[in-house]
């Protein structure tokens, strides 16, 4: 039987170090009609390399040239016989330290003055830079994208400073820099590491041409919580899927030499617990146990590191008491020790600051609030102790790092290291041998938003669209017929691009398509758009500003930005074949410090829908949004309801290849949508209970005002096009010991009549075990592509890294015991098997 006596402590191994899985397929997909469609329209060849970036560094075999030789542009499903995509990209590749570049950084530190030493860990915005601090030696700076000025502080620092230290320069590249990609929260729906990876190998290609060599990003939060604003940076509620999306990010910014012209370090973020603040609102307070933290939001981050990311940055929030950026346990004790990071960590915007007490004192202003440190000293000492190797903005271990040298209360050792850390990224990075900008190319707009750049964009944004409903089958519309297209989100692009969209609508930006855009160019049909009503948002970007929210706010009432009225929406459905409202939020809804506490359609959407839906028409709803929202009132309104998230650039187009058919949609959802915002936190993989949830019974946990205990929609669904069998769940044995693994097959076939994609997923649930274990936990994932009529079998292996958990003294576990297997193409999958760990 499970427990502690009985269970076998293993070594720290995350649960994520996996075995082979090999997927045979019986279909090599062919040619997508959109990649035709996109390679008809702008006379471009693309390579399968340029848009399938993960088949280009080398590791698939055999399928690779199969696919290759069929001449297949865009793909993600064409199986490497041996490895499935979510394990190729959990594969470590985390290099030692190379001895030339520890001899050179050892020298050159032991050159530095104190003062220099301190400068280096000093992380300067593009609105303090001076040519003093580059003169004196500063060590990085973030958000500073002009690259005349890149350039004239780099040279400062080069050539003017003492011993010529470049300076690292920082971006926000989120899901795209001037070609944007689908938010994150977007392409996790995509269930495909490539659409992540092809998202961050563009990404740091325009960034690296804009001179910045570092990006913060991923963000690998998990989360359970769809109020909080930030949800849409991260992969959503689940720590494996979390997991491939965050190492697959990592390899496409880096490659595997981030000195390349065309890549960038990543910095990891927020660690750690960022993703679960109390009341769902940002920056607040998380409490958690030890095995909480390990085995649901640690993983990420170590998938990443595991991956080659070589920078993190702390969190702004406390973690049982102790914040982020000054936590030595996550930092030092995990991070730097247990894991082997041999980078630097990089505190968030003013959170050495903010360990403060409050009112603020040394300086006295600022922010502040934690109360874990007195005064400024204080809070640089406990930071950098920590394990903080570099400080945003605030100035504490500047300022006062000799003061704090000679009271004792940091030590040298520990400043070096700091520096040490920051010195080798700088070399592995190949500042030292090329620090200046191509000013004339980064100036060109022709840098950015290369065809096959848009190209992966748009096959991104279709490939990460979720069918939430689809009754009577409005969809896939048809081109030949007339179409009124409704709502405040369908020419703004705020509601394409999202939050944290780079520099995505600049003057040097590819333009973006809106809906309206993207409808017309599909449609031979007239395609006419009423706006009926504007979703303004109460935020005043100058100042930072937020007046007192009035009856005006966010409320989406008439008349709309082109003069329309509900009134005339109503009309302008009458008047055509088929109706598509663009809903949901504005792209100001989303992003950090915009948590919500409601999660319907915000203002009178509503009201909107319900009068168009009234005129009998059936109605399709595509959403823009980037919280996971209660569609309760929506879901019985609409015929069909198409998530569609913040798509990017071409988003417009992304839509209508989905919406007119030319895609097949086959995204599922990586976060669950609420019935209400009452039921928040609901998560697939919760803990179970004594008394679990039963509607039809009082006594239990459940809520009395709801006949159901699901989701409105659950992690792991999606509907399609065409309709999937998945069928014969089998494992290749019945027993295992602690060390063994196991083959898990399910077959899967499409039972439509058209070509479309599915996700087959893998689940197990550990029900006796010396702590309750979650209910069900996603242990593979693989996305095919199959005619119709077409079948395919795939095959994961499940091992110790699957099967055991961490326990609340921080030690990896293996148990005896049963443990269940669920197959299928969503959390709910039916399909269930069972093997035993013997000893």
């Amino acid at each position: 039987m499970h427990g502690p006596v009985a269970g076998w402590v293993g070594g720290s191994i995350g649960g994520l170090a996996k075995a082979t899985r090999c997927v045979v397929s019986a279909e090599v997909p062919l040619l997508t009609p959109f990649t035709m469609a996109q390679q008809s329209a702008t006379g471009d060849h693309i390579e399968f390399s340029e848009v399938f970036p993960m088949a280009r560094i080398g590791r698939r075999t055999g399928a690779v040239g199969a696919v290759l030789a069929l001449g297949i542009a865009i793909g993600g499903s064409a199986l490497a016989a041996g490895m499935s995509d979510d394990d190729e990209a959990l594969a470590p590749t985390r290099h030692p330290a190379n001895r030339t570049i520890e001899q050179k950084v050892d020298a050159l530190l032991s050159q530095m003055t104190t003062k220099e030493k301190l400068q280096q860990v000093q992380l300067l915005s593009d609105g303090q830079i001076t040519d003093a601090d580059a003169k004196a030696g500063v060590g990085s700076v973030f958000s500073l994208v002009d690259p005349v000025k890149i350039n004239h502080f780099q040279h400062v620092a080069v050539q003017q400073s003492r011993l010529h230290i470049p300076i690292l320069f920082a971006y926000d590249t989120i899901h795209g820099y001037r070609t944007i990609f689908p938010a994150p929260l977007g392409a996790a729906s995509s269930f495909d590491p490539n659409v992540a990876q092809a998202d961050a190998v563009v990404g740091a290609k325009e960034s690296a041409i804009q001179g910045l060599k570092q990006i913060y990003s991923p963000m690998v939060d998990v989360s359970h919580e769809p109020r909080w604003g930030r949800i849409v940076e991260g992969a959503g509620e689940d720590p494996y899927l979390g997991s491939v999306m965050a190492a697959a990010r990592v390899k496409g910014a880096q490659g595997s030499d981030y000195s390349a012209r065309d890549k960038v370090v990543a910095s990891v973020k927020h660690y750690v617990g960022y993703g679960q603040p109390e009341g769902g609102r940002d920056y607040n307070t998380t409490d958690m146990s030890e095995s909480r933290l390990r085995n649901m939001y640690l993983p990420p981050f170590k998938a990443a590191i595991d991956a080659g990311a070589d920078t993190v940055m702390c969190s702004f929030n406390a973690i049982n008491g102790v914040p982020g950026c000054a936590n030595k346990y996550t930092e030092t004790d995990i991070l730097k020790n247990e894991w082997g990071f041999d980078g630097f960590i990089e505190s968030d915007y003013t959170a050495v600051a903010e360990l403060r007490a409050c009112p603020p004192v040394k300086p006295d202003s600022g922010p502040c609030g934690h109360g874990v440190a007195a005064d400024g000293p204080d809070a640089g000492a406990a930071a950098l102790m920590a394990g903080t190797d570099s400080e945003m903005v605030s100035t504490n271990l500047r300022d006062y790092g000799q003061q704090l040298l000679n009271q004792h209360r940091i030590t040298m050792s520990r400043l070096d290291d700091a520096v040490r850390r920051i010195l080798r990224v700088k070399y592995r990075a190949g500042l030292f041998d090329h620090p200046y900008v191509d000013v004339s190319r980064a100036s060109d707009p022709a840098s950015y938003g290369k065809p096959a750049d848009l190209a992966k964009s748009r096959w991104a944004a279709s490939r990460s669209m979720v069918l939430l409903k689809n009754s009577g089958t409005p969809l896939p519309l048809d081109p030949s017929k007339s179409t009124a297209l409704i709502g405040p989100f369908a020419e703004t692009v705020d509601e394409v691009l999202g939050p944290w969209s780079g520099r995505g609508s600049d003057e040097l930006a590819p333009k973006f398509v809106s809906l309206f855009d993207g409808l017309k160019a599909a449609s031979s049909a007239p395609v006419t758009y009423t706006a009926a009503c504007n979703l303004a948002h109460n935020f005043d970007p100058p100042n930072n500003a937020v007046p007192p929210i009035t009856a005006d706010d966010e409320v989406c009432a008439g008349p709309g930005t082109d003069g329309t009225t509900i009134q005339d929406a109503v009309s302008a459905a009458n008047h055509s074949q088929q109706v598509v409202l663009a809903l949901g939020e504005n792209g100001f809804m989303s992003g950090e410090s915009n948590s919500r506490s409601q999660l319907d359609l915000p203002g009178h959407q509503e009201d909107l829908l319900n009068a168009v839906a009234a005129t009998g028409k059936p109605v399709v709803v595509v959403l823009f949004n980037g919280h996971p929202l209660d569609l309760t009132a929506v879901q019985d309104k609409a015929a069909a309801i198409l998530e569609a998230w913040f798509p990017g650039t071409e988003g417009g187009n992304a839509v209508a290849d989905v919406l007119y058919g030319k895609v097949n949609p086959g995204g599922k959802l990586p976060v669950s949508f609420p019935r209400g915002v009452g039921t928040v936190p609901y998560y697939y993989n919760h803990e179970p209970s004594g008394r679990p949830c039963d509607p039809t019974f009082k006594w239990n946990s459940r809520y009395r005002d709801l006949p159901t205990c699901q989701p409105l929609y659950a992690f792991g669904e999606g509907l399609s096009y065409t309709s999937f069998d998945v069928s014969n769940l089998s494992l290749s044995r019945s027993s295992v010991g602690r060390n063994g693994k196991l083959t898990v097959s399910m077959d899967v076939k499409n039972a439509g009549r058209r070509k479309g994609d599915d996700v087959v997923q893998l689940y197990i649930h550990d029900p006796v075990a010396s702590i309750s274990q979650p209910v069900r936990r996603l242990r593979g994932f693989q996305r095919v592509t199959l005619a119709a009529g077409a079948s395919t079998t795939v095959t994961f292996t499940l091992d110790k890294s699957d099967f055991g958990f961490y326990d609340n003294q921080g030690k990896y576990v293996v148990e005896p015991g049963t443990i269940e297997v669920y197959g299928g193409d969503s959390s709910a999958a039916t399909m269930e098997k069972s093997f035993t760990v013997t000893q």
